[in-house]
């Protein structure tokens, strides 16, 4: 499936505090959990929550400012951070299989709203192939010289799978289970060396 270039999107705005970090995600996970458009989050509610668990208590260890607490802290918050990401992303998934609530869907999963310019050009599109079980990336430039690295993954990014480098800002990917839901993410290198790998980007196989 594809949708218009008027894409409802949804956005995080995550608090860079713990505390208040912790109170964003545990709302996220409330609002999911009563919320009748998720009924398989990706990843499983219980699993964030177990994450958001790890992180209060590490970050309570850093109060007594004992060495490595806050290190361990860190890695807690990594995890918990890549969680939000990903449940973000099935989300989004969930609204563009029904645009015309799209909106609605998305705060009911306690995130924002966030709409794409009109006629802006998306920093990351997926389109279907021209064949069955194959789908085509476009991103935005990085510039000159950029190449490009493309993973895709069919359980929610549990597991990515590489797809052949490219020196230009698109690819098709085939070989796709079809009539199921894939996830996709790319990442730039450029002389300064690579970026961090986007927003993992849900779309339906044909």
């Amino acid at each position: 499936m594809t949708v218009s270039m008027h894409k409802t999107l949804a956005a995080l705005r995550l608090p860079t505090q713990v505390p208040a970090l912790l109170s964003v995600a545990e709302a996220i996970v409330e609002a999911m959990s009563i919320s009748p458009s998720f009924p398989a989050p990706t990843p499983p509610l219980p699993v964030v929550r177990s994450a958001i668990d790890d992180l209060h208590d590490a970050q309570v260890a850093t109060l007594a400012r004992t060495r490595g607490t806050v290190a361990v802290r860190d890695r807690k918050l990594a995890v918990l951070l890549g969680l939000l990401v990903r449940l973000k992303g099935y989300v989004q998934g969930v609204a563009e299989d029904a645009p015309e609530h799209a909106a609605a869907i998305i705060e009911s999963a306690g995130m924002h709203v966030k709409r794409s310019a009109p006629g802006a050009k998306p920093a990351f599109d997926v389109k279907p192939g021209r064949v069955s079980g194959s789908v085509r990336l476009v991103v935005r430039s990085a510039g000159d010289r950029a190449a490009y690295l493309w993973e895709w993954s069919a359980d929610g990014g549990t597991v990515w799978r590489r797809a052949p480098q490219t020196l230009q800002a698109r690819t098709t990917i085939s070989g796709l289970p079809s009539a199921s839901t894939c996830w996709f993410r790319y990442r730039a290198v450029t002389k300064t060396g690579e970026t961090d790998w986007s927003d993992p980007r849900s779309f339906v196989v044909r």
